[in-house]
């Protein structure tokens, strides 16, 4: 085995560093998508008859971007990276069904329709989209990176 040269050793930092700024934008579309989901859970808050309730949907979303926001920092690895993918794709999947599709109660899920787009809701779901993308970005380099 022979000693890594100086070039190496300078592209392992620079990929490094072009990752550290990757996982703290993922990181920051995580928090966009936990602030808003905080400031509008109480406005969600409509259940049907023992249904869970649109806000608290919201406060669970919200719990998961900050917790895997937490460990794509902390950790930085393939799986935070997928989990965040998870998470910000899942959510930019429920706002435009929730957009352009009036979708009734499923079980104890209310009905969320809301075709108004707003500046909150148009910036969160452009932000989700991208932070997604680079989740995957992430994924791929990481994979990249453990082999």
């Amino acid at each position: 085995m022979t000693a890594p040269s100086r070039a190496d050793a300078a592209q392992t930092r620079a990929g490094s560093g072009a990752e550290l700024v990757l996982r703290l934008l993922v990181a920051a579309a995580l928090a966009v998508d936990a602030v808003v989901h905080l400031r509008l859970a109480d406005a969600m808050q409509l259940a049907a008859p023992g249904g869970i309730g649109g806000g608290t949907l919201f406060r669970l979303q919200a719990v998961a971007a900050i917790v895997v926001g937490l460990w794509l920092l902390v950790r930085g690895s393939r799986w935070a990276y997928l989990a965040a993918a998870l998470v910000l794709a899942s959510v930019l999947a429920a706002v435009l069904l929730y957009s352009y599709v009036d979708v009734p109660p499923v079980g104890p899920i209310p009905r969320m329709y809301d075709p108004l787009w707003g500046t909150t809701k148009l910036v969160s779901t452009v932000v989700e989209g991208l932070g997604a993308v680079l989740a995957v970005i992430g994924a791929v380099i990481t994979r990249r990176r453990g082999r």
